[in-house]
């Protein structure tokens, strides 16, 4: 491997003026400058970008630790996430949890040992930012999932008022026999199941069935059979995540359901495969560009300003209404 010394050999120079004119960061004679960058191209010498971070004590990269990156969602704003970085000079490093606190845990220490500049992360549920040191070790940024600290940067959506709206809709479009599928793997399904039975509450209704599952294709799938085999099948269904929503509309295609017509459904996050089967689901729309640009723009504030007060930003989401919920 070309070292530094091999460069500086070549070009007739020091070490210490390759690393200035690699740099750019002093005044170098012209003919010395091209010099060493020819240099470096013939010997195909790339610098050792880990060193040189620990020498400058921040790195040009940073964290992104997802809980599903199947799910579209967490895919949208990862794409956001290094679109913003990128702009700053900075590139992103993502690492997938699977809603597992171990792998979490081992993923955070070795962003932490990467010496990244910076981490932003939706957290698992058993995640507690007063138990763990992160925020000491490095600037972090949260995403999705609130957790207990009043020091904490966090980038989240209304969940409530998104999940009242949403079934609010289907009761105005005369659906009474709703059934929930919600997340059990974070806070964001407590959100939005908490929204589901106030808005049914202010009807006067209870609801068929209100289900806390693993947010998956397969678990959307199975409750959605159960929920349709069963003696008091609902004529709508709430689902909390677009994995969720999948499996219920595989269940309801399978068992040849008409949908809206004897069974509505409705779900969260805009996604390329709902816009193309017959009906279009009717969804929440949540703001990942926005989501994903806000939390990294939170980063750098603290990468620059470690001790500024934390900040909470709470996004609204948008109903985009669809055939998926609306009686012919």
């Amino acid at each position: 491997m070309t070292s530094i010394k091999d460069v500086a050999k070549a070009a007739g120079v020091s070490t210490a003026t390759v690393s200035r004119v690699l740099a750019n960061n002093a005044p170098i004679k012209a003919e010395t400058r091209e010099r060493v960058l020819e240099a470096v191209a013939q010997l195909n010498y790339r610098p050792n970008l880990i060193a040189r971070s620990l020498r400058a004590q921040k790195s040009a990269k940073i964290g992104l630790v997802v809980s599903d990156i199947r799910n579209p969602f967490f895919t949208a704003i990862g794409r956001a996430v290094e679109d913003a970085a990128y702009e700053q000079g900075y590139s992103v490093l993502m690492c997938n949890t699977d809603e597992n606190p171990e792998k979490e845990e081992l993923y955070l220490n070795l962003l932490h040992d990467e010496n990244v500049a910076g981490v932003i992360f939706s957290p698992t549920q058993q995640f507690s930012a007063a138990s763990h040191s992160y925020n000491a070790k490095m600037p972090f940024v949260i995403i999705d999932r609130a957790v207990e600290s009043k020091e904490t940067d966090m980038v989240l959506l209304d969940n409530v008022s998104a999940a009242y709206e949403l079934t609010t809709h289907l009761l105005e479009n005369g659906y009474r026999k709703l059934a929930g599928l919600f997340g059990d793997a974070s806070t964001t399904g407590q959100e939005r199941s908490r929204g589901f039975h106030k808005a049914l509450k202010d009807y006067q209704l209870n609801p068929v069935a209100a289900h806390f599952i693993s947010p998956r294709i397969k678990q959307g799938y199975d409750t959605t059979i159960a929920l349709l085999e069963g003696t008091n099948r609902p004529d709508a269904i709430f689902t909390s995540n677009s994995l969720l929503t999948a499996g219920a509309f595989q269940a309801l295609r399978d068992k040849k359901i008409s949908v809206p017509n004897e069974v509505a459904l409705v779900g969260f996050d805009e996604t390329t495969w709902s816009e193309l089967v017959d009906p279009p689901i009717t969804v929440i729309a949540q703001p990942t560009e926005e989501i994903g640009r806000t939390a990294t723009e939170l980063l750098f504030q603290r990468i620059q300003e470690p001790s500024r007060s934390p900040k909470t930003v709470i996004l609204k989401g948008t109903l985009l209404v669809k055939g998926s919920s609306k009686k012919k």
